[in-house]
C-alpha cells in the first residue's frame, strides 16, 4: 500500500459501489479492471463498499478485479462497513433485520472483507449503523487490534449522530476519521440542528451518501431556475447538486451512487465548481419549499 497521508483530503468525490451487481457487463473482472483504471484517470481511486452491497457480491466482484489487474491493488482506496444484517440473511428462526457491533463480529467481518476484496489491508472500515446493543469498548478494541495488525488503516462510523459518535471515541485510542450519513439538497437538516458543526468541530469528514437525493433533484427544482442556473455555471442538475454541497464548511465528500460515466463527469464538474451564493441559496429555497427564516 501506498503512504498513510490522509487520502480523503483530496478526493473531489467518493464512488459507491452498491449498484455494482447490477452493472452485468461489469460483473466481468477484466471489464471492471478497465472501468476501474478509467476512474483512476479522471483522478478518482476512492470505492465505497459495504458487506450488505449485493449480499457481498459487490465486494467478491471488486476483489476478483483487482485480481485480474494485481497493479490496482497499489491506487485504490476501499473504504468498507459492517454492522447490518438483513432478515433473510438472519440464521435465527427470527429472520429480523438487527445490526451487529459484537467485537468478535467485527473482526470476522474485517477478515472476511479482505478475502473477499483480495487486498491486505482496508483503507477505512466503517460501522455501518449505530447498534444500541454496542458495547463500545469491547468493539473499538475490535478495530484497534485491526488496525495494530495491518488489517485497516483508520476506522469511522456510518449514520451516526454526534452523541453516538462521541460514545465511541470515549471508548477509543484511535480518531474517528469520518462520518457517512445522508446529506443533499433534499436532505438538509443537519445544516440547520447543529449536526454539521459537530461534525467540524470533532473534525470527523462528512462522506454524504445520497448526495443527488436519490436522483429526484431534476423533479423537485423548477425548469425555470434549472435552465437558468446552467446558463451561468454550465452545469446540469447533478453537477449543481454537487457543487451545492461541497461548498458547504469542511467541503462534505459526496458518495455518488451512480456507475454512469456520464453521471460521475457531471458529478467531477460540480466537484470543481463554485456556486454564487444567492444561486447556492436559491435552490435550497426551490427543495425545501419555502425561504429560509
Amino acid at each position: 500500500m501506498t503512504d498513510s497521508t490522509d487520502y480523503l483530503a483530496h478526493t473531489p468525490l467518493i464512488l459507491g459501489m452498491m449498484r455494482l451487481h447490477d452493472h452485468t457487463e461489469l460483473t466481468n473482472p477484466a471489464n471492471l479492471a478497465n472501468w476501474i483504471n478509467a476512474r483512476l484517470d479522471q483522478g478518482l481511486n476512492v470505492f465505497d463498499h459495504a458487506d450488505i452491497y449485493g449480499d457481498t457480491e459487490c465486494e467478491r466482484i471488486f476483489g476478483e478485479a483487482l485480481a485480474a489487474d494485481p497493479s490496482l491493488r497499489q491506487k485504490v482506496r476501499i473504504i468498507t462497513k459492517t454492522g447490518i444484517v438483513h432478515g433473510h440473511q438472519d440464521e435465527s428462526r427470527w429472520k429480523t433485520k438487527h445490526y451487529r457491533a459484537e467485537a468478535g463480529y467485527i473482526a470476522n467481518a474485517i477478515d472476511r472483507a479482505l478475502t473477499r476484496l483480495q487486498v491486505e489491508q482496508i483503507d477505512t472500515f466503517l460501522i455501518h449503523r449505530p447498534d444500541p446493543l454496542m458495547q463500545a469498548d469491547s468493539a473499538m478494541a475490535a478495530l484497534e487490534r485491526a488496525v495494530e495488525a495491518g488489517k485497516i488503516r483508520q476506522i469511522g462510523v456510518s449514520n451516526f449522530l454526534p452523541e453516538q459518535w462521541r460514545w465511541l471515541q470515549h471508548n477509543c485510542k484511535l480518531p474517528l476519521v469520518c462520518n457517512q450519513s445522508e446529506l443533499s439538497l433534499s436532505h438538509t437538516e443537519a445544516l440547520f440542528d447543529g449536526t454539521m458543526e459537530a461534525h467540524l468541530k470533532d473534525e470527523l469528514r462528512w462522506l454524504a451518501w445520497s448526495p443527488l437525493g436519490g436522483g429526484a433533484l431534476a423533479d423537485a427544482l423548477p425548469q425555470e431556475l434549472l435552465e437558468a442556473a446552467k446558463e451561468e455555471t454550465g452545469l446540469c442538475e447533478t453537477g449543481l447538486a454537487i457543487a451545492w454541497l461541497r461548498q458547504l464548511p469542511g467541503s462534505p465528500i459526496p458518495v455518488l451512487g451512480s456507475m454512469r460515466e456520464s453521471r460521475i463527469q457531471a458529478a467531477q464538474a460540480g466537484a470543481q465548481s463554485v456556486l454564487p451564493r444567492s444561486l447556492w441559496f436559491a435552490l435550497l429555497e426551490a427543495v425545501r419549499g419555502h425561504r429560509v427564516a
